[in-house]
């Protein structure tokens, strides 16, 4: 009886849950949020890079008004795109404060999400 019930679960795999978030995009949601579009997947990519792009030279400002703005605006972006790193980086940012420690976290999350978004986009 006992190997009725095994036939009929569902297999366990935890590495398929993990493999996604372990990339600095999560495909997995990038694809759910596009719904199967490419198009929009890559438009969702490119609208992240300008955002990025323009959050980064936010936060040389050393203004904390600005690097606050920056770091929600930042939050959004990749959250639409499932960059957990960027996120977490800038959450640090906006509950720890703006120390070179923590801006640089942020920036090699950037960098990391766009160089990811670049060999994607080939």
């Amino acid at each position: 009886m006992a190997a009725l019930n095994i036939a009929f679960e569902p297999p366990v795999n935890a590495t398929a849950a993990t493999a996604s978030l372990s990339r600095p995009v999560d495909l997995v949601f990038l694809a759910a949020q596009a719904q199967g579009d490419k198009e929009r997947e890559i438009e969702a990519l490119k609208a992240y890079s300008r955002q990025a792009r323009a959050c980064l030279l936010d936060l040389v400002s050393q203004h904390p008004v600005t690097i606050a703005g920056a770091a929600a605006r930042l939050k959004g972006a990749a959250g639409q795109i499932g960059a957990q790193r960027v996120i977490d980086a800038a959450e640090a940012l906006e509950r720890d404060g703006a120390s070179a420690a923590n801006l640089a976290v942020v920036s090699a999350a950037i960098v990391e999400a766009e160089n990811f978004i670049l060999k994607l986009c080939r």
